[in-house]
C-alpha cells in the first residue's frame, strides 16, 4: 500500500488532461498532501483496503477550481454599488467606501467571508488583488486556502500605502514574509495602466524579471480606458505596456474586453495569460472579452470572478457557465468554448497563469491533492450523459459537497471544516449594518 492515507471512490473522476478523459468508477489515493494514484475503484478497494475510504458514489471529482482574479475582502461591499458603469462605480461608490471602511479588520473579516463562499463553490485557489495582502495571507494560512497574494501598486494613497515607492517596499516585504509558505505565493499587482505611472511600471518590469514573479493587472477593461490612453500617451494601453517591457509570459491581463485581432496575436506571441471575468464585465457593461478568438490563437485564458462588489458572487461554477455562453453568442459559433474548454479555463489554465500548473489544476499522480466533489444525483442535473456538461451547464454550487486543499478536507458533506460559518455570517451582518448607515 505504500504511504497511502486515504482513498476517495468516485462515480467519475475528471482529470482535465489533454485527452479530456472522464474516468468511470475511479478512485484517487492520497499520500499526505499529494495524489499517489488514480485507478479503477475495484482495484483501489483491493490494493488500498486498509486506508481510510471515502465513498462518493454519485459524484464527479474534478480539480479544484482556480479563481484567477478576485478582490476577496470586497465581499463586505456586496450589493453596495449597483447599476453603474466602471468609472462611476469606482469613483462615486467604491473608492469612497474603501476610504471610510477598509482597515486590517475589514480585510480579515471580508476575506474569511470570501473564502467560505469560494470553498463552498468548489474553489481551492484564488488570486487576490487588494489592500493589506499580509492580512489576506494570514487568513489563507488559518483557513487552508491556496492563495496568490497581489502586491498591489498605485500612485495614490490608500489605507495600505501612500505612494508607489511604499507599495513596492511593502510588496517586497510581503514576498519575503510568505516565501516559504506552501499554500501562499506572491505576485505583482499594479492596479491598471491608468493608475500607475511609466517609471513605476519600469521598476515592476525589472523586479518581475529579477524575482521571476508574474504581473497581474486590469488591462483594456473598458472602451474609456483605451480612449483615455490614446489621448494621454498616444498609444493604446497594451502598446504602452509593451514599450515598458511588461508584455511577456509573466503578464496576466485581466478583463481584456477591448482587444483588436493584432493585440490578441501579440498576446499569443508573447505568451500572455488573459483572465476572463464574464459576469463582472457584463454587470458593469465593460464589454466582452474575445475568448473564442484568443483560444483559437492558443492564448492561455483563465477565469476569475472579480470581487463580490461587482459580480455579486464568487461562484466559479456559474462563471464557467457564463464564459461558455458568452463566447458562443459573441462569436456566433455554438461550437466555441466547449464544456471541456470551460472546465480547463477554470482549472489548469488558471494554474498556468499563476505558474502553478506543475502542482495544481489537473488530477495526476504526484500533483498536490486539490480537488472538488460535485454530486450530480440531483433533479437539475439528471440524467447524466456527460458529467462535464452537467457541471458547466446544469449544476449549482449547492451540489459541491466536498473539497480538499493540499490533502486537507476543508468542506465535508457540505460543511466547512476550517471556518465557523455561523460566526462568519454574523460578522458579515454586523459589517453590513455599519456600512449601510
Amino acid at each position: 500500500m505504500g504511504n497511502v492515507d486515504k482513498v476517495i471512490h468516485a462515480r467519475w473522476v475528471v482529470p482535465v488532461d489533454t485527452a479530456n478523459q472522464v474516468l468511470d468508477h475511479h478512485s484517487i489515493a492520497l499520500s499526505k498532501n499529494r495524489i499517489h494514484a488514480i485507478l479503477p475503484t475495484e482495484n483501489a478497494k483491493q490494493k488500498f483496503a486498509i486506508a481510510e475510504q471515502v465513498n462518493l458514489s454519485t459524484h464527479a471529482v474534478i480539480p479544484g477550481l482556480v479563481n484567477a482574479h478576485t478582490h476577496a475582502a470586497m465581499s463586505l461591499f456586496r450589493g453596495a454599488a449597483e447599476d453603474l458603469p466602471l468609472q462611476d462605480w469606482l469613483q462615486q461608490k467604491i473608492w469612497p467606501l474603501e476610504g471610510k471602511w477598509v482597515t486590517e479588520k475589514f480585510v480579515r473579516d471580508g476575506t474569511r467571508l470570501a473564502f467560505a463562499e469560494m470553498i463552498r463553490s468548489g474553489a481551492t485557489c484564488m488570486n487576490d488583488m487588494y489592500m493589506f495582502p499580509d492580512v489576506v495571507g494570514e487568513v489563507a494560512k488559518s483557513v487552508g486556502m491556496r492563495s496568490s497574494l497581489g502586491m498591489i501598486v498605485l500612485e495614490f494613497p490608500t489605507a495600505w500605502a501612500q505612494n508607489a515607492t511604499e507599495y513596492l517596499d511593502k510588496g517586497m516585504k510581503l514576498y519575503e514574509e510568505f516565501f516559504d509558505e506552501p499554500l501562499i505565493s506572491t505576485i505583482f499587482a499594479p492596479h491598471s495602466p491608468y493608475t500607475v505611472a511609466d517609471e513605476t511600471f519600469e521598476t515592476i518590469a525589472d523586479l518581475s524579471d529579477e524575482y521571476d514573479l508574474p504581473v497581474h493587472m486590469h488591462v483594456h477593461e473598458t472602451k474609456d480606458e483605451v480612449e483615455n490612453s490614446l489621448m494621454q500617451h498616444g498609444v493604446r494601453p497594451i502598446e504602452r505596456l509593451r514599450q515598458l517591457g511588461l508584455v511577456n509570459s509573466k503578464l496576466q491581463a485581466v478583463h481584456a474586453t477591448q482587444l483588436t485581432p493584432d493585440e490578441s496575436s501579440l498576446f499569443a506571441e508573447s505568451q500572455v495569460s488573459v483572465v476572463h471575468c464574464p459576469k463582472s464585465n457584463f454587470k458593469l457593461a465593460s464589454g466582452i472579452c474575445p475568448v473564442a478568438q484568443l483560444l483559437d490563437k492558443k492564448v492561455n485564458v483563465a477565469i476569475g470572478t472579480d470581487g463580490a462588489a461587482s459580480n455579486n458572487t464568487l461562484n466559479m461554477i456559474e462563471e464557467m457557465r457564463f464564459a461558455g455562453l458568452i463566447a458562443k453568442v459573441s462569436s456566433g459559433d455554438a461550437s466555441k468554448v466547449s464544456v471541456n474548454e470551460a472546465l480547463r479555463m477554470a482549472t489548469i489554465n488558471g494554474a498556468r497563469s499563476l505558474g502553478l500548473e506543475s502542482e495544481i489544476g489537473s488530477l495526476a499522480e504526484g500533483k498536490l491533492a486539490d480537488f472538488t466533489a460535485i454530486d450530480l444525483d440531483d433533479i437539475n442535473s439528471s440524467p447524466v450523459y456527460d458529467p462535464v456538461a452537467q457541471i458547466v451547464y446544469a449544476a449549482t454550487r449547492n451540489q459541491v459537497t466536498d473539497v480538499w486543499i493540499d490533502g486537507r478536507r476543508v468542506l465535508e458533506n457540505r460543511k466547512l471544516t476550517s471556518i465557523d460559518e455561523s460566526e462568519c455570517l454574523n460578522i458579515a451582518k454586523r459589517w453590513g449594518a455599519k456600512i449601510i448607515n
